[in-house]
């Protein structure tokens, strides 16, 4: 009897999970300098996965909140985050993730923000309780903990302006970039809480076990933004 011979299987491709908007558009350019070009644009695209100009790496696009979660649990072996999601993260799945490089693209910061008629220096200089509205819960408890102001956090996930305006809370942290969306709700950033920028993650297991098709594409996205950076 004639046994077939087994076609082997060809290995799954690297995967990289990525969110739609700002973090995609800029992450391309460090996609091209990797000789990585997405085949469909996913604001036009209705599929989840996305081919590239390599059979051997895949985009999935997942949301940003999502991101390390895919990449901790290895169901992608790369991911790219802002700093405001990791740190959420890495509070309650401390060391979970390596993040080697800064790739310094979608920058923001994270700040506190109120009313414009609302004193904050004052309100914190004498001890009072501020309610703060805010989807960093982590980056808020840790930046008012460090400065002794005792807070209320409610956390919310959108419309983050809504809530000083309507008596919710007195301020709100969140993520400023040109700071036209405060503007146009009457509010202003108080405070600076940190720099934001997009990181590339790793999963642990995929550097070891896929490091020769991991490495040249962090190598080639370092090289890329230092060269922003010039």
């Amino acid at each position: 009897m004639t046994t077939q011979a087994s076609t082997p299987t060809s290995p799954t491709p690297l995967t990289l999970a990525l969110s739609k908007g700002r973090i995609f558009e800029e992450t391309l350019p460090l996609l091209k300098s990797a000789g990585i070009e997405v085949n469909e644009d996913p604001e036009k695209s209705r599929k989840l996965i996305l081919g590239t100009s390599r059979p051997d790496v895949r985009i999935i696009i997942v949301r940003a909140s999502d991101v390390p979660t895919y990449v901790e649990y290895g169901a992608a072996d790369m991911g790219i985050a802002g700093k405001d999601v990791l740190v959420e993260h890495a509070a309650a799945h401390p060391g979970a993730l390596y993040q080697p490089i800064d790739l310094n693209i979608a920058r923001c910061k994270l700040c506190v923000a109120t009313r414009k008629d609302f004193d904050y220096e004052a309100a914190v200089k004498q001890g009072a309780r501020l309610r703060v509205a805010t989807k960093y819960v982590s980056a808020a408890r840790e930046h008012f903990a460090s400065k002794g102001v005792y807070v209320d956090l409610i956390k919310l996930y959108g419309s983050m302006e809504l809530a000083p305006l309507i008596g919710l809370a007195d301020a709100i942290v969140d993520l400023v970039s040109t700071g036209n969306t405060l503007k146009a709700n009457d509010l202003v950033a108080v405070e600076d809480i940190m720099p934001i920028s997009s990181r590339l993650i790793v999963n642990r297991a995929a550097l070891k076990l896929r490091r020769e098709g991991i490495e040249p594409i962090m190598e080639a996205f370092e090289r890329a933004s230092l060269a922003t950076m010039a």
